[in-house]
């Protein structure tokens, strides 16, 4: 699903980081302090905002040292230790400069390295970022004291379980999935103690000095409802970084891309580093996505020894093409042991499936299918959005010999002679609420 891993030493610590699209710009991404690049990837709405950021550019992510794949430290890392980390990374991958967008803590990394490295720094983006997140008496926009002591209980009572959901993405707090998903990547980036440590450090850190020595141009993106970072500290980039353009964009969380319409955001980061918003990515189709695989594929790779088996995958592959050019669908692309395709109706998607499973009866070859109807982003070749998880969690759950279809799809084929077979609500990894689904009738 991403980019391969990879590690460079940073002073002596092993540092992972990835890279993903092929576009002229190189683009660093800050994470907030949280981080772990592999884990990251399994929540839909970040692996959505991730890949719009590699459609215009050239990737790069990280974590720092203490966080995430990379080396753990005895204490919290200083900004000054995490550039380093930016600049061992930007060396590894032969980048000499690079647009840096920092996501809230990972923001006061940014706006230093702008400020310290702009020979390296073609422009600035901050989400949802803050020069100083405690109050001070010069700084009324900060948290106050109680609010701090607050947020650091929560950690050390309940870090790893999920308990920073709410504040980071409150659309996602009542989603059983995203909440283990998130408690999972609070444990792997570090126990409650220096999960506590790291937050401390975080209240401690100020960089508003930093601001005016920053020459590079700087976008700061904000969200209005915004709990935890308050539109206060946005602003308060804005109009103390030179020629900073801001923009304020509804929500309620620290994650923007957590939103159901996400689109303004990636839009508007795109067209400030770019000059131009593409449709890669914005062009939004309906259509039913098709997702099959063989069953037992790695056995049967086993047993037939290399040769045979890409034998047997070229025709697999051969067999679908066929039956999805007769039937006007789009096979979008194979996956080693199955394929996923598009079609413009889904009673057609759902025969066609069929006719693949029936076509490669004769070869010793058993495939599950699982369909899902629903807009998709199209992006060049490729395709996109939360129609296309949905279809991969269905057909995931898909008996072998079964094609198993959400309740959009079924009631979509209402008067098609199609029939089916309740098979009850189902949790998708990643995909808010419960989902009736059912199997194809023989």
């Amino acid at each position: 699903m991403h980019a391969e891993i990879r590690y460079t030493d940073s002073g002596g610590l092993q540092i992972a980081y990835q890279v993903l699209g092929e576009g002229d710009l190189d683009l660093v991404f800050a994470f907030d302090w949280a981080s772990n690049v592999e884990l990251i990837w399994q929540h839909p709405t970040v692996e959505r905002f991730l890949r719009r950021l590699a459609s215009f550019s050239r990737l790069i992510l990280f974590d720092t040292r203490g966080m995430g794949l990379s080396d753990p430290v005895e204490r919290p890392a200083p900004l000054e230790e995490w550039m380093d980390d930016v600049r061992a990374v930007m060396d590894a991958v032969g980048s000499e400069r690079a647009a840096i967008v920092g996501h809230g803590h990972g923001g006061q990394l940014a706006m230093l390295f702008a400020a310290s490295h702009p020979e390296r720094t073609q422009a600035l983006v901050t989400i949802n970022a803050f020069a100083r997140l405690a109050r001070d008496v010069d700084y009324p926009a900060g948290m106050p004291e109680k609010a701090q002591h607050t947020i650091l209980e929560g950690i050390r009572g309940g870090w790893g379980t999920g308990v920073a959901l709410p504040f980071l993405a409150p659309e996602l707090a009542e989603d059983a999935q995203a909440v283990r998903w998130w408690a999972g990547l609070e444990r792997l980036g570090g126990s409650p103690r220096r999960a506590a440590l790291k937050q401390q450090m975080v209240l401690d850190t100020d960089v508003r000095r930093v601001l005016p020595a920053i020459a590079v141009p700087t976008l700061v993106v904000q969200t209005a409802g915004n709990r935890l970072v308050l539109v206060e500290h946005g602003r308060y980039l804005a109009e103390h970084i030179s020629g900073a353009r801001y923009l304020e964009l509804p929500g309620p969380g620290h994650w923007p891309w957590a939103s159901a319409d996400a689109l303004p955001s990636m839009d508007a980061i795109e067209e400030f580093l770019t000059g131009t918003r593409s449709s890669l990515g914005t062009e939004r189709v309906l259509a039913t996505v098709a997702f099959t695989d063989i069953v037992g594929s790695t056995r049967l790779a086993a047993e037939l020894g290399d040769r045979r088996w890409r034998e047997l995958l070229e025709t697999h592959d051969s067999v679908a093409r066929r039956e999805i050019d007769a039937a006007n669908g789009r096979l979008v692309k194979t996956t080693g042991d199955g394929l996923l395709a598009t079609f413009d109706g889904p009673a057609r998607a759902i025969r066609t499936v069929r006719a693949i499973e029936e076509a490669l009866v004769p070869l010793g070859l058993e495939i599950r299918g699982g369909l899902h109807a629903g807009e998709v982003e199209v992006r060049g070749e490729d395709i996109g959005g939360i129609a296309v998880h949905i279809g991969a969690r269905v057909a995931a759950l898909a008996e072998p010999g079964e094609v198993l279809v959400s309740s959009t799809v079924k009631d979509l084929v209402a008067g098609s002679g199609l029939s089916f077979q309740d098979r009850g609500e189902h949790e998708l990894r990643g995909v808010p609420g419960t989902w009736r689904l059912y199997a194809l009738a023989a």
